[in-house]
């Protein structure tokens, strides 16, 4: 693989955490208006808008045929579409240290699935690496608080099918890059998403007889500046970086890096929300950040050869 398109990867991959790390302060924001299934329509409303706006302004073209879209309707419905259900249902009835420690070994779960799937080989080295840095992310969101006689079942099966669903999304999403390109993905992806969690809020506003105020939290500017973000950048830019990533490097490694995104939320919370930084979330960032960098890191290189060298022209 030659070394600049692995590194357009890399910066795809730390742009996508950085998004991601900063989403869920919008998410705050943009909830004090509108539920959860509301705020994931608007929100893919606003992502495929964008982009086709994009394909109209733009030279760039879809390379899709009708065919396609049953091809990569699995991924798609991986993520965006069970990855948000299951993980906004387990919220309900799981506590947010709860869905946290699941949620930081989804890498683990990425990593045993793309060897299945993808024979993608990890080594010692990696794995361990890996391990520091799921432990990290364990350790912070246990520090935070566990209540053993408190925990939900139903709750944390969510959680976690949520993550496995991220895994399989990232998994897929990387067989596919093969025949498609990420704009191509992307697009299917929005789009499902877009029918599917605004079929939801309109089924459910139709029921509550609350439909005409679909549209009533865009008088809120604090959630049309959330809601704008959370669809540009975090759904319709990330989704992209994240596709061309995974066309570029193995799944596990894109994995790793949302353990980045946790450290961003972090930080973006003490500078923003004036949260409290407390000594664990430190030390466990700093377990995160190591695993992240270990696993990146080449392989070492071989001893050299003591046969004589071969000449070029020969």
């Amino acid at each position: 693989m030659k070394a600049a398109p692995l590194t357009k990867a890399y910066l795809a991959a730390v742009l996508y955490a950085l998004i991601i790390g900063f989403s869920f302060i919008f998410v705050k924001t943009a909830l004090v208006s509108t539920g959860p299934f509301d705020l994931l329509a608007h929100r893919f409303t606003i992502s495929l808008a964008a982009l086709l706006v994009f394909l109209a302004l733009g030279r760039t073209r879809l390379n899709i045929r009708k065919r396609d879209y049953l091809a990569i309707l699995p991924m798609a419905v991986l993520y965006p579409v069970l990855f948000f259900a299951f993980q906004t249902f387990g919220l309900v009835q799981a506590s947010a240290s709860e869905a946290g420690i699941i949620q930081a070994a989804a890498p683990v779960f990425t990593m045993m699935l793309a060897s299945v799937v993808l024979k993608e080989r990890t080594g010692l080295r990696q794995n361990l690496f890996i391990a520091l840095s799921v432990a990290g992310g364990v350790y912070i969101f246990a520090m935070k608080g566990l209540d053993f006689r408190t925990m939900n079942g139903a709750g944390l099966f969510l959680i976690l099918l949520s993550a496995l669903s991220s895994a399989g999304y990232s998994v897929l999403a990387r067989k596919l890059s093969r025949n498609y390109t990420p704009l191509d993905l992307t697009f299917v992806s929005l789009l499902f998403g877009f029918i599917a969690f605004n079929g939801f809020a309109v089924i459910r506003r139709t029921v509550q007889g609350t439909l005409p105020l679909y549209f009533e939290p865009f008088g809120d500017l604090s959630f049309t500046v959330s809601v704008l973000f959370l669809g540009v950048l975090s759904s319709l830019a990330s989704s992209f970086l994240s596709n061309y990533a995974l066309s570029k490097m193995e799944a596990f490694k894109i994995s790793i890096f949302s353990q980045l995104a946790t450290i961003v939320t972090m930080a973006a919370g003490v500078i923003i929300l004036h949260e409290k930084l407390a000594y664990f979330h430190l030390i466990g960032a700093a377990l995160m950040i190591a695993g992240v960098v270990g696993v990146c890191l080449p392989a070492s290189s071989r001893k050299i050869s003591r046969q004589p060298e071969r000449r070029l022209d020969a």
